[in-house]
């Protein structure tokens, strides 16, 4: 891991990679776990949307696997959609290109599954040099062993795991930050 940078997250270094939160793949998900992680990425892209932070969202399969979750479509601003088959979506065409145009070193990952393609995504992120964060309550697996063993094998590949909160307190950096009231009201 570089430790020349700081481990904290930086607004103006963040995009926020929203992956695969399609209608027939949150259908499979636990119920309670699937209404948690939609929740958690919709504060997540609203805190992005307020912060200026770039929101890249893939889909996977969208033919078979639907569009993305309308409840995520409706708080959208002006993401970047990249259909895949790849699950990594570093291997998808026009993900990379819009990575790299952004300019920004800091990658965080939310979406399904956790252990397929939130993982592969994240060891190929490692490997060309980002800083990777999975949001621990903003990814899910169908079942909790596999979700467990894709953060353990993420966090022994460098990534950092982080959740809901830390994510938006790292990118606010202080209470005195204009946006604090805001944003603080969603994650109450």
């Amino acid at each position: 891991m570089n430790t020349s940078r700081s481990l904290l997250l930086n607004s103006s270094d963040s995009t926020l990679v929203v992956v695969d939160i399609q209608q027939r793949l949150t259908a499979a998900m636990p119920h309670n776990v699937r209404e948690q992680v939609i929740e958690r990425i919709k504060q997540l892209i609203i805190a992005a949307n307020t912060l200026v932070i770039p929101v890249v969202v893939t889909e996977q399969y969208p033919k078979g696997l639907g569009p993305t979750e309308a409840e995520l479509v409706s708080v959208l601003d002006d993401a970047t959609i990249i259909e895949k088959t790849n699950f990594s979506c570093v291997k998808a065409e026009g993900f990379s290109e819009q990575i790299e145009l952004l300019k920004r070193k800091q990658i965080i990952l939310v979406g399904m599954e956790c252990h397929i393609c939130i993982l592969q995504t994240a060891i190929d992120l490692i490997a060309q040099g980002f800083q990777v964060y999975v949001v621990s309550d903003g990814v899910s697996s169908r079942t909790k062993d596999n979700y467990n063993n894709g953060l353990k094998r993420m966090r022994d590949a460098g990534v950092i795991i982080a959740n809901l909160e830390s994510v938006i307190f790292e990118w606010l950096g202080d209470a005195k930050h204009p946006q604090f009231k805001t944003l603080a009201k969603l994650i109450v």
